[in-house]
């Protein structure tokens, strides 16, 4: 039996709420009530930017909405929403906004003609973990921009970021602020049977009625059905990773008695466990290697490298899509 409402979070349901020309207003609405832009800087109008025009995402596990906002400034918006917490995602937000800075300079461009970039973040993990006796806490909505050191004077304003961490949401079943009810819709959407009456009225409620699961037809079903597994498998296998690796490195940590033995037993371990997650996933696939190839990725040492190929076998239809022709 189908739920009420779509999971937004989902690549699916997240492009056909806010990357779609008829619903665009959705997505102006988001960046609007996210920014807390003053009515002479809100946004209007958009473009959306061609798929080509997108930054390459290795992995598959993040939704990306390439726009051009029509405001003051001529800003151009990358709207991301990322459902795993993966190593390096925030190297990769600031990558992509300088690739889409610098992209917008073609063939004799002058400097001058570049406008502002600012890369929106939804995340459904904690990027920055609040904890006990830090002194300031990164709050559920951060926005980022470069200050001088000295005085906080800002500037440099080409880039900017804007994160909003779901597990940091506290307002319950009441949020007021348009950012809480816009964070309490990415939260629970899928658990939903009706639209609350905190969410009753205006481009939320468009947004959960674009969610309707009766509005999908069999194919999209079951694309959003599998999609959903496949996020299970990705929770599952980072989840195995690092139980793995705890269990090897905390058993060789022991045999070795030694703080050398402890430190290399915690790396090797974390290794295999990662190398038993790629495969179990490659295994949930479909995707077989032969005995040498199985052999070839238990012999690799490279943790990041093994990241890597985990995360394409989470979407790959092919084993040579994974490891890019060659193990």
């Amino acid at each position: 039996m189908r739920p009420v409402f779509a999971d937004p979070k989902t690549d699916l349901v997240f492009q056909r709420i806010f990357g779609e020309e008829p619903h665009k207003a959705l997505l102006i609405a988001l960046l609007n009530d996210l920014l807390t832009l003053s009515a002479e800087h809100r946004i209007v109008d958009l473009d959306y930017l061609s798929p080509h025009h997108a930054p390459r995402i290795e992995g598959k596990k993040v939704s990306i909405v390439d726009v051009k906002c029509v405001d003051a400034q001529g800003t151009r918006y990358i709207v991301e929403m990322q459902v795993l917490n993966v190593e390096g995602f925030d190297k990769r937000l600031v990558y992509n906004a300088c690739k889409a800075y610098v992209g917008q300079l073609g063939t004799g461009g002058d400097y001058p003609t570049l406008n502002d970039v600012v890369a929106v973040a939804i995340c459904d993990f904690s990027l920055w973990p609040n904890t006990r006796g830090r002194k300031s806490n990164v709050p559920m909505l951060s926005r980022w921009r470069m200050t001088e050191e000295a005085t906080g004077s800002t500037g440099f304003g080409q880039l900017r970021y804007v994160v909003l961490e779901l597990p940091k949401y506290a307002a319950g079943t009441a949020p007021v602020s348009m950012v809480d009810k816009w964070a309490y819709f990415f939260r629970e959407a899928e658990h939903l049977r009706e639209i609350p009456e905190v969410l009753a009225e205006g481009p939320i409620a468009e947004a959960l009625d674009v969610a309707r699961t009766y509005r999908f037809t069999e194919a999209e079903w079951d694309a959003y059905d599998r999609a959903r597994m496949e996020e299970q498998d990705a929770r599952g296998a980072v989840a195995l990773a690092d139980r793995v690796g705890r269990t090897e490195g905390k058993i060789e940590g022991k045999i070795e008695g030694k703080i050398e033995g402890k430190i290399e037993g915690k790396i090797e371990g974390k290794i295999e466990g990662k190398i038993e997650a790629l495969l179990a996933v490659l295994s949930a696939r479909g995707l077989r290697l032969s005995r040498e190839e199985t052999d070839q990725v238990r012999a690799c040492l490279d943790a990041h490298q093994i990241d890597q190929w985990l995360l394409r076998a989470l979407t790959a239809s092919s084993t040579e899509s994974v490891f890019e022709g060659k193990v």
